[in-house]
């Protein structure tokens, strides 16, 4: 009985599957009259290669008219908050590589773009449309192009285009259209030196652009420069120490380091290392690059420092029963510091310039996104914002070691700021001295 039952099943499922069969060989097919090519959009990012909504673009529509099919009408529909006001529309019809004349009619009507054949076009024609000024929603997405078409049998849907990526109109962006539209950019622009190099444009571009490879540079430089500190102090101790090894030592990196360009310690670094199978990350890289050049400079200005104390300081020193390392840490190299620090700030200022080195070797910092815009946009007004992104670090520093450097001056000829007196001391030193005249009055007599 139960395997009767079974072949029943059997049975069944294999009909069900044949009547599925039927079904679907004999439903009609979905086929279209006019089958859509492709749809795709001009680049309008200044200085770049995106798809900015509610800013003008150029739209390449291109459909092919099937076999056995006559198209009178197309009509191009965008999403909400796209629009074909006031866009130019050109039509070009071909047959292969030959092109064919038909007369058009264009009409756009905010988000939806009609053009209407006074010939029908037959079947095998491709339809081109290139809408000039018109704009994708503001919000940006991925914008689908649809629409419908006319053909013999009436209107029917035209089938969606792929998805033309997009991305929303920020304020920067509407800032950069507002100076698009400016007649005063514009007469700028036309000079080709400034438009070359100082492109209103391009400067807000890159200023937004540029922001983290400054920071990069900021930081690459303020990890390196303690550590080359710290080193550039050891090597000047030992270039001063009494044994021999020791300043070999010493002279033989500092004269290296500073004898031959930083570009080929940061070739030799990136590229001799990976070689003895070392890997270590490219910005870490560049922080040790930057501190040991920076260290072997600084061990100069450290020891001509140490050296300008004069002799009779360490003699003080040893009156008063100090050792050497006491001496030298208690009352040699307070001094010292104050004396170099000009020199060290003029010297992070040459380390912070040069971090742009390290884009030669693919490092992301201020320059290598300078370069990227630049071969983008064919312009070199992101090197020019480049320019102005390390002078707001090095103007107020050449300004805090010149002030310095006069406070210093000033000091040295007795001219420093003297402590002020308050009236009621005033008056109290006065009154003591009446009490001491006075006293010796009474002595006298």
């Amino acid at each position: 009985m139960g395997h009767t039952d079974r072949r029943r099943q059997r049975g069944l499922l294999v009909t069900l599957c044949a009547v599925v069969c039927a079904f679907v060989m004999l439903a009609p097919s979905t086929a279209w009259g006019l089958t859509t090519s492709k749809a795709t959009a001009r680049p309008n990012e200044e200085g770049g290669s995106s798809v900015i909504g509610g800013l003008p673009t150029r739209l390449t529509w291109e459909g092919t008219v099937d076999d056995g099919e006559e198209v009178t009408a197309v009509t191009l529909r965008l999403p909400e908050g796209g629009s074909f006001d006031g866009a130019s529309t050109k039509v070009t019809v071909l047959q292969g590589l030959t092109r064919s004349e038909l007369a058009t009619e264009v009409a756009p009507e905010g988000p939806q773009l009609k053009v209407t054949f006074v010939d029908p076009a037959t079947q095998g024609l491709l339809l081109r449309l290139e809408v000039e000024g018109m704009k994708f929603p503001a919000k940006g997405g991925d914008v689908v192009v649809e629409g419908t078409y006319v053909n013999q049998d009436g209107e029917k849907p035209l089938a969606a285009s792929k998805p033309i990526a997009t991305i929303a109109n920020t304020p920067l962006q509407s800032l950069l259209a507002s100076l698009d539209a400016n007649p005063v950019v514009k007469a700028w622009n036309s000079s080709q030196f400034l438009g070359m190099f100082f492109k209103p444009q391009l400067l807000v571009t890159a200023f937004a652009t540029l922001v983290p490879g400054w920071f990069l540079c900021l930081v690459i430089v303020l990890v390196a420069y303690p550590i080359a500190i710290l080193l550039g102090l050891v090597f000047a101790l030992m270039k001063i120490s009494r044994h021999r090894v020791l300043r070999a030592i010493a002279i033989v990196y500092i004269n290296i380091l500073r004898g031959t360009p930083l570009f080929l310690q940061i070739y030799i670094m990136f590229f001799g290392l990976p070689m003895m199978n070392i890997n270590i990350d490219n910005n870490v890289l560049g922080v040790i690059v930057i501190a040991i050049n920076a260290s072997a400079y600084l061990a100069e200005i450290f020891r001509a420092g140490i050296e300008s104390i004069p002799p009779g300081q360490y003699e003080a020193a040893a009156s008063l029963g100090m050792g050497h390392m006491m001496t030298m840490l208690n009352i040699i190299l307070p001094q010292t510091v104050r004396r170099v620090m000009p020199t060290v700030t003029s010297d992070f200022i040459t380390s912070y310039k040069d971090t742009s080195l390290l884009s030669s070797v693919g490092v992301m910092e201020l320059m290598m996104f300078a370069k990227n815009l630049t071969s983008v946009s064919g312009n070199m007004t992101p090197y020019v914002a480049a320019a102005i992104f390390y002078l707001i670090v090095t103007l107020p520093l050449i300004k805090v070691v010149t002030t310095v450097e006069k406070r210093m001056a000033k000091s040295e000829r007795g001219g420093g700021a003297r402590p002020k007196v308050k009236a009621k001391d005033v008056a109290a030193a006065e009154a003591e001295q009446d009490d001491i005249a006075l006293g010796g009055v009474v002595d006298a007599q």
